[in-house]
């Protein structure tokens, strides 16, 4: 579908998805940004839902500005898959043993690692760059340094939440590896001190909504957002980054074939703020539950527990600033879903895949989300289907 345009405060809503569908406070949620005096546009992907401050499946372009509830707490979290060389008959008939290896090579839920990963032990790790990026460490807020010790701990972890990692297979019968995660504990806390300050500057006294609070350029404020928001992302694709080669040595051990091969790396985030350049200005684009999608560029669009993932190929569609969703999106919340859904409803929608089948992950059922079949046709114009997969094993923190 193309977009449907919705009036705004100060700019036009342009939505990959029929207006009718998108919860009330939602609705309001967009409006509200698009009233920001900065705000040269507004796109709004087919997953879109109710977030903090900012809208999930927003992607929000403004000039000498940025807000950092239109990134959300989780700063830098996105997705990582690689194809693989095994095919669906190299596995076995029982995943379970699989699934608590790679359980045991990398942390969920609240946990770390005992001692910080050393990437120069993990196969094909990239190392360079490292050391400069915990020298970093040290320009990031004062309130938050003394987490360096956690952080490093964190530093290849699951986390919880819609945070998984995935064996699936392809259509043609091929391997997958695919993960989701971010900037763990420190991202949220980095985040989280930043939005303080923001609501606390006198410029935005008079916003309608003090959650969308922002910075200005060429602010001492703005410069130190942006330092720590940089350096958050940072740590996400390192985190995911260390994760898959910890995800690939489990597999390597499982199958010892000579021929055991992995493509290259796909990973893109769905929560950061890019420069970029649009109708000849420059911008500072926020991504908040949308990916990149410039012409050729890959991405994944993950459905949820039970239902196809894809691996896609942006269009580079200018009128939503080259972006596309970043997944299903759900279309209730977490404490509607444990109150519809029971751990019988869960193990049928989760049939044939090796996961947790309890009440803590009841939040997380395929039912709570949205269609992805319907999420991929709305968003036609944005993205071509590279591989559609489907999850096998899914570990949830």
């Amino acid at each position: 579908m193309t977009y449907t345009e919705v009036p705004g405060v100060r700019v036009p809503i342009r939505m990959w998805t029929d207006p009718a569908t998108v919860e009330g406070q939602a609705l309001q949620q967009l409006r509200n940004i698009s009233s920001l005096p900065w705000l040269h546009g507004l796109a709004v992907m087919p997953d879109v839902h109710l977030g903090k401050g900012a809208t999930v499946g927003s992607v929000i372009a403004m000039k000498d500005a940025v807000c950092p509830a239109a990134v959300g707490v989780d700063i830098g979290c996105g997705m990582s898959a690689v194809k693989t060389s095994l095919t669906a008959e190299d596995l076995p008939d029982d995943l379970s043993a699989l699934r608590s290896k790679i359980e045991q090579a990398i942390p969920v839920g609240r946990g770390l690692h005992t001692d910080p990963v050393d990437p120069a032990k993990l196969y094909g790790f990239r190392t360079a760059g490292w050391a400069d990026f915990w020298q970093r460490f040290d320009g990031i807020a004062e309130e938050v340094k003394w987490r360096r010790e956690r952080a490093m701990q964190q530093m290849g972890t699951l986390g919880a939440g819609n945070h998984m990692i995935e064996l699936c297979i392809d259509t043609a019968g091929s391997v997958w590896l695919m993960l989701h995660s971010g900037s763990r504990n420190i991202g949220k806390e980095l985040a989280e001190h930043h939005m303080g300050v923001a609501r606390s500057l006198p410029h935005n006294q008079g916003l309608i909504d003090r959650d969308l609070a922002v910075f200005l350029s060429r602010t001492p404020e703005m410069a130190a957002y942006r330092e720590d928001l940089y350096w958050a992302q940072e740590y996400a694709k390192h985190n995911r980054a260390v994760m898959m080669a910890l995800f690939q040595d489990v597999v390597r051990r499982e199958f010892p074939k000579a021929e055991l091969a992995f493509e290259e790396i796909i990973s893109c985030h769905h929560n950061y703020v890019a420069e970029e350049r649009y109708d000849g200005v420059d911008l500072l684009v926020t991504r908040k539950g949308a990916i990149r999608a410039g012409t050729g560029e890959y991405g994944i669009i993950p459905g949820s527990m039970g239902t196809s993932s894809f691996i896609v190929r942006g269009l580079g569609n200018q009128a939503a600033f080259n972006s596309a969703s970043h997944g299903a999106g759900r279309k209730m919340s977490r404490t509607a879903a444990k109150k519809r859904f029971t751990v019988r409803d869960l193990e049928e929608q989760t049939r044939g895949v090796e996961c947790r089948k309890d009440g803590g992950v009841v939040d997380e059922i395929p039912g709570a989300y949205k269609s992805i079949e319907k999420v991929m046709e709305q968003q036609r114009d944005l993205v071509e289907v590279v591989a559609q997969i489907k999850q096998v094993i899914c570990i949830k923190g």
